[in-house]
């Protein structure tokens, strides 16, 4: 049975179902498609869309994942969404209620109008399966595992009336043993604390990365007020006020005051992040500790946006509860769109054998083959110049040995919020200053945030600490020790508490990289390269070549590695865009605003922002740049739309815009 799995929202490309939607509203949307149990493919709409955890209809994922495999829209057999629909229908309600001008549309006729509209399919109801949140996630997590029987646990923010489910998995089969609801979860704890850092949903891995900073016991009192663990896996946590989570409050009281985004952390930042992650890593253990203990289960399959905190599942690994385990790649919502085809399949008789382990994410759309490639970087000359060497995985090792940070592209993309050698950033990991400098000069983001070390599997235990449990270290799920003599070595990748974010790429999973990571070693005498996700600040990780030149444009990497080509900019690479022609995003707006000042002045203000959400960004722009931007039509140049030139300083204004992404620049036809 051909399965086509779906999560996030309704919304179409250029609007919101209601105006300023909140961001966590059936986010992380995302498109797969499902075999018989084989994942064909798998993309986040927010790759396509380039919204950070987009909740809009995944429509732009859909269509690449039914031209990555092949199919024509109407070979679909059944389509999986990854909530209930009385779940889906209330929550719409809701914001029926609050937006009485908004026209009325459920579950249901919103998917079918939405396939119908975009691919011209009518998919019959009774095969729209709406799978329960945690089943979902549970399904893709113990299918992939290659695990017979397994301990599988899923815990996030919520999912309908539960924030964690505890199911034992058997012969593919899943039989639920316990829940706890959504006041007792830990998601939403950890998301409603590291809002008084400054920080929002999405933003968890941040304060993950900032507690080996922190002193735990500082706060853990202040926890220990509003959170107490129970008997037999269960723990309490103070209920929440009608105006706030009760961790807002208590630290009120103790006199903390919320960090603001740009402020300089403090050492009481640092320690409340400490302190959290504490309260997470006890909740945790004591949870799966006694389910482990009850079932006798030495296998796991941890899944759920919690199962995103690799130094979480790093604990689990070295706590000696299991022998086995296994984290989903996409464990966040968007791969509950994998497990709701799964799941959905099953409930609609289908059946298959047993399937491996999962070992590569690189289930989504590739760049192209060589010949389109090649067009692709013919058609930005104007901006770059490219080399095809007779061995490009030997020249990159050579420029990163020579201390070159290069953006890496190569075949399909990563499904999941991590990049494992296909969209990546690599460079070596020895020289500490490289933390600093690639956090500076690509991602623009906070210096303490650590980097992850990619080593081969013949090397990993030279470098590494890894406990006697078993777990698949393909996708960065797991913190690890690094051996002591080698923290030194290590400079780039070693955080401030001597771990590390592993990645062991192997040979017949992704080849190119493997060799890189082994040529650089030669070279250096260190098999171990650092890699993270090839994206800047303000977009998610690179999808298409346009993205990747894009990014690449507007960073200072040294030079850019694409499939079987080396790209560097050109010295007149400013100049150049002149010729480039802006392309909107479909959220892309331009405005004028006027308003009357306290002392009766008329005040005229030009911006520009992407309308989503309540977070969407936005920028005050010249009257100059706006005059320009107000004559995009998606033909002319800049250069055109400028009166026939650009000066230093629109040009400059200009290319600050496009390095937070508010339009697109495209080579003109």
């Amino acid at each position: 049975m051909l399965v086509l799995g779906l999560s996030g929202g309704f919304a179409p490309p250029d609007g919101d179902i209601v105006p300023g939607m909140v961001d966590w509203f059936f986010h992380d949307a995302a498109a797969c498609l499902v075999e018989d149990g084989v994942l064909l493919a798998a993309v986040e709409e927010e790759r396509l869309n380039r919204i950070k955890m987009t909740n809009k209809f995944p429509g732009n994922a859909i269509r690449a994942c039914l031209d990555t495999a092949g199919v024509e829209p109407g070979r679909v057999e059944a389509v999986g969404y990854y909530f209930p629909r009385d779940f889906v229908d209330e929550s719409l309600n809701e914001l029926y209620v609050f937006n009485p001008r908004t026209p009325l549309g459920y579950a249901r006729e919103l998917v079918t109008d939405r396939l119908r509209t975009e691919f011209g399919v009518d998919v019959p109801e009774e095969r729209i399966v709406y799978v329960k949140h945690h089943l979902a996630h549970a399904t893709a997590c113990f299918t992939r595992s290659g695990m017979d029987e397994a301990l599988v646990a899923t815990v996030d923010g919520r999912g309908e009336r539960d924030s964690a489910t505890i199911y034992h998995g058997r012969d593919g089969e899943l039989t639920e043993l316990a829940t706890y609801d959504i006041p007792r979860s830990l998601g939403a704890l950890y998301v409603h604390t590291i809002e008084l850092l400054g920080y929002r949903i999405g933003d968890e891995y941040k304060v993950m990365g900032l507690a080996p900073y922190g002193d735990p016991r500082t706060y853990r009192h202040l926890f220990d007020s509003i959170f107490t663990l129970g008997p037999d896996g269960a723990y309490d946590v103070q209920p929440s006020t009608m105006n706030s989570h009760p961790v807002a409050a208590t630290f009120y009281r103790a006199g903390f005051r919320p960090r603001r985004k740009g402020e300089k952390f403090t050492q009481q930042h640092m320690d409340l992040a400490a302190a959290l992650q504490e309260l997470l890593e006890r909740a945790a253990l004591h949870m799966l500790g006694h389910w482990a203990g009850v079932t006798g289960l030495r296998n796991l399959c941890f899944v759920g946006g919690v199962a995103h905190n690799s130094s979480l599942n790093g604990l689990l690994l070295r706590s000696g509860l299991f022998d086995r385990m296994f984290v989903h790649p996409a464990s966040h919502d968007g791969g509950a769109a994998e497990g709701a085809a799964l799941a959905g399949a099953w409930q609609l008789g289908s059946r298959w054998p047993r399937q491996p382990r999962m070992r590569t994410a690189a289930v989504g759309p590739a760049l192209g083959d060589a010949d389109q490639v090649a067009s692709a970087l013919r058609a930005w000359g104007r901006l770059v110049d490219v080399e095809r060497p007779a061995d490009v995985v030997d020249t990159a090792a050579h420029l990163l040995a020579d201390g070159q940070v290069l953006g890496w592209a190569h075949g399909r993309s990563e499904f999941g919020p991590r990049a494992l050698g296909f969209r990546s950033i690599v460079a070596d990991a020895r020289p500490a200053e490289n933390k600093t400098r690639i956090n500076a000069m690509v991602k623009k983001r906070e210096g303490y945030r650590p980097f992850a070390p990619v080593v081969t599997p013949q090397d990993a235990a030279d470098y590494f600490d890894l406990p006697a449990t078993e777990a698949n270290y393909d996708f960065m799920s797991y913190v690890v020790p690094v051996h002591d003599e080698r923290r030194a070595e290590l400079g780039a990748v070693t955080h401030v508490d001597g771990s590390a974010r592993i990645q062991i790429v192997e040979a017949d999973v992704n080849p190119r990289f493997h060799r890189l990571v082994t040529r650089f070693g030669e070279l250096t005498g260190t098999p171990v390269l650092l890699n993270t996700s090839f994206n800047n600040n303000a977009e998610p990780i690179v999808q298409t070549i346009e993205d990747v030149l894009t990014s690449y444009l507007t960073t200072d990497l040294d030079a850019l590695v694409i499939e079987d080509f080396v790209v560097r900019r050109r010295p007149d690479a400013d100049q150049g865009l002149d010729s480039f022609v802006p392309h909107f995003r479909p959220t892309t707006r331009v405005a004028a605003r006027t308003r009357i000042t306290a002392s009766g002045e008329r005040e005229i203000t030009h911006e520009i922002y992407l309308e989503y959400g309540v977070w969407g960004p936005q920028a005050q722009i010249s009257p100059e740049m706006y005059a320009v931007l107000a004559a995009v039509d998606g033909r002319s140049s800049l250069r055109e739309l400028a009166g026939g030139s650009l000066d230093d300083a629109l040009r400059k204004e200009l290319f600050g815009l496009w390095q937070e992404r508010f339009f697109a620049l495209r080579p003109p036809a």
